[in-house]
């Protein structure tokens, strides 16, 4: 009896097409489309934003997913923006070495047949720069993509799914921007066990130790972590809610055309690449010397957050956001208690500062500590817990 080949409808999970089509700018973010394919589900017209004190009762309470809705974006007051750019002007350099370091590594270990994955949304700054390091040092046009991953829930599989049907699995890199305490690298690891993906993570800035492709392990200051959407192409977060996603379709976010007159994402990767030709020989060479560097993780920025949170009687590790950029993230996102700041940390730090007083959040010193900073989302959070105007305060004195 001859064979019969299977009819379409048996065809495996991993051959269908996902139910909306990939993305890109100017129809859906102010990248230009050869900068990046978004696969995500266009949700622009849902409104999602919720009261960031809302939003964090729901979570701390059982009640909802952060991934379910949107925080309101932070809109910067003057003195922000200006904190912003003095950042980008003083850390430029420092983010370009980082990027060539990290695309030299990945040349030389995984070849120039590169295809970059960044996780939305910090990782697409940096997998734009990446590409552009890649074209810029190696004459190379490295397609880029951003997807969806979210803590506790996976990666994107429907993402997963078109960029297996499109590319050797092989050849794809995920890219992140920073390492906080490891969550999201656990995360990944997880969502691509038994797979044909590579699961390591890269990334601009390693504090946690907890990858083996980066930049630096030092924790400083990337200024795409100082802004929400208007340094990343003017797309939220990412949200997978089921009455909004189907089966078969990407997770969503949005696209905030209306905050165009305040967008620096392009400015900020403009300035950050034209420091590239003076940092090149020294990107190479800190390639070179990472290729014989044995760079294991030891996972110590996990160890710290677990002594953190003993110390300081919060019991959930989920809580406790190291390094600048997670810190900045609890104070635009949301309820922030406090800040630890390694004791003579400098202006690195100056934009949290200025956060933590428009929140009225105390900023603590303290010794010992492996990041610049840490920042401690209120652990017994609902909107009794904080002030008339919505400022975080401890929840027995409230």
């Amino acid at each position: 009896m001859s064979a019969v080949s299977a009819p379409p409808a048996a065809r495996p999970p991993a051959a269908r097409p996902p139910a909306t089509p990939p993305l890109s700018g100017p129809a859906f973010s102010s990248y230009p489309a050869e900068e990046v394919t978004w696969l995500l589900k266009d949700l622009s017209e849902v409104r999602l934003e919720a009261p960031t004190e809302e939003r964090e009762e729901a979570v701390q309470s059982g009640g909802a997913h952060y991934a379910e809705s949107l925080p309101v974006e932070y809109q910067p007051s003057p003195e922000y923006q200006a904190l912003f750019q003095q950042a980008l002007t003083v850390s430029a350099r420092r983010v370009a070495l980082a990027v060539g370091t990290v695309a030299e590594t990945l040349v030389r270990e995984r070849g120039r047949d590169l295809v970059l994955a960044s996780l939305a949304r910090a990782g697409t700054p940096v997998g734009v720069l990446i590409r552009r390091w890649l074209a810029f040092a190696h004459g190379l046009d490295t397609r880029h993509y951003t997807l969806s991953i979210v803590r506790g829930r996976g990666i994107d599989q429907v993402a997963l799914r078109h960029l297996a049907a499109h590319h050797d699995p092989a050849h794809v890199v995920f890219v992140d921007g920073w390492t906080g305490k490891g969550a999201i690298t656990r995360e990944l690891a997880d969502a691509l066990a038994g797979t044909p993906f590579n699961p390591d993570l890269a990334v601009l800035a390693d504090p946690g130790r907890c990858v083996r492709t980066y930049g630096t392990r030092e924790d400083y200051l990337i200024p795409s972590a100082c802004l929400n959407s208007t340094v990343s192409g003017l797309i939220s977060r990412t949200v997978l809610r089921a009455d909004l996603i189907g089966p078969d379709e990407f997770h969503g976010a949005k696209f905030y055309r209306e905050l165009a007159d305040a967008d620096v994402s392009n400015d900020f990767l403009a300035v950050v690449a034209g420091h590239f030709t003076a940092v090149r020989a020294e990107a190479e060479a800190a390639a070179a010397q990472q290729a014989t560097a044995d760079r294991t993780p030891d996972w110590a920025g996990w160890a710290a957050v677990e002594r953190i949170s003993a110390e300081y009687g919060i019991d959930n590790v989920n809580l406790v956001k190291p390094g600048v950029g997670e810190t900045t993230r609890v104070m635009l996102r949301r309820v922030p208690w406090r800040v630890l700041a390694r004791r003579g940390a400098g202006a690195d730090l100056d934009h949290v500062r200025l956060l933590a007083d428009q929140r009225g959040v105390p900023v603590e010193e303290v010794d010992e500590l492996p990041y610049s900073c840490v920042g401690l989302i209120h652990p017994r959070y609902s909107r009794g817990a904080t002030g008339a105007d919505g400022t975080a305060v401890n929840a027995e004195n409230a």
